[in-house]
């Protein structure tokens, strides 16, 4: 199928693009990499009949540590995210997930900002965010706000993000100390979406004892799920064999997956567990 009819625009800059979402109301949808809403549009999933491409809008493709935070702006592409040298020495994570997504075409298109804004717990960053503890900035006509990502979904394609705004950063806290991350996830072929997925990461102190947890899962909840009883049973453990078995184990309890075409909810519990314990130990690894 193809899309219905729509306008277009191209506004350089996010007054331009606050005063368009303003003149054209919920008939207006931002296009970022599109390819979350043109499939969408294409299967008459959303009809907006106008388009705001912010894609020629200067300042909101960075990757930068500041402040105390890995500071990632919403229009930076997945492929940038896959090459940063920065990324690839500190956030191993990152490169977990990104490789994961869809194909290079996809990745050279598609944006971080674009991800989280979809609102889509099928999607491999909301998880991701979720272990690292990010905080999503919001811009509107009335200035920026910041929203914990845990207080960013709402609901199937339902996020922070108000009519009038829009996602134009992502902060991550810094990595320091000793710190190891992971992510992966089960999929039916390469590119889909996941049957599971899990995002790890981990700090500890100089004796190896964990003093922080993160611990997002990826399409076994209708919201993107942080697994709260496997970060706790973490916290202030040496990490041991028995301490990760048991995580992965609430981790299994915890999440609600659903019967479909990529599993019953018996396999997809059994992926989160086996899943949450490979990525831990992975993580460990990384920290040493």
């Amino acid at each position: 199928m193809i899309p219905e009819a729509f306008d277009y625009s191209a506004p350089s800059t996010l007054e331009e693009a606050f005063s368009l979402l303003q003149e054209f109301g919920d008939d207006a949808k931002i296009l970022a990499g599109g390819h979350s809403l043109i499939p969408m549009m294409k299967l008459r999933f959303a009809s907006p009949t106008h388009l705001i491409d912010i894609n020629n809008i200067p300042g909101l493709s960075y990757i930068k540590e500041e402040d105390g935070f890995l500071k990632i702006g919403a229009m930076t592409k997945e492929v940038d995210m896959e090459d940063s040298e920065l990324v690839k020495a500190k956030y191993h994570i990152f490169g977990d997930a990104t490789k994961l997504i869809a194909d290079p075409q996809v990745r050279n298109f598609g944006t971080l900002g674009g991800n989280l804004a979809h609102g889509d717990a099928a999607n491999d960053h909301p998880a991701v965010m979720i272990a690292l503890g990010a905080d999503v900035e919001i811009s509107g006509p009335a200035g920026k706000r910041s929203v914990p990502i845990d207080e960013f979904f709402h609901g199937f394609y339902m996020t922070s993000v108000q009519h009038g705004e829009i996602l134009t950063e992502i902060r991550v806290p810094a990595a320091n100390g000793k710190y190891g991350t992971s992510y992966h996830k089960a999929e039916r072929k390469v590119g889909d979406y996941a049957t599971a997925g899990v995002a790890i990461m981990i700090q500890t102190d100089n004796n190896g004892v964990c003093t922080k947890a993160g611990i997002g899962l990826t399409n076994v909840n209708p919201l993107p799920l942080r697994a709260k009883r496997s970060e706790e049973a973490l916290v202030g453990t040496s990490l041991t064999a028995e301490d990760i078995a048991k995580a992965a184990l609430y981790a299994s309890e915890d999440c609600n997956p659903s019967t479909d075409l990529r599993g019953d909810e018996e396999y997809k519990r059994h992926l989160v567990g086996v899943i949450t314990k490979r990525m831990i130990n992975k993580a460990i690894e990384r920290i040493q």
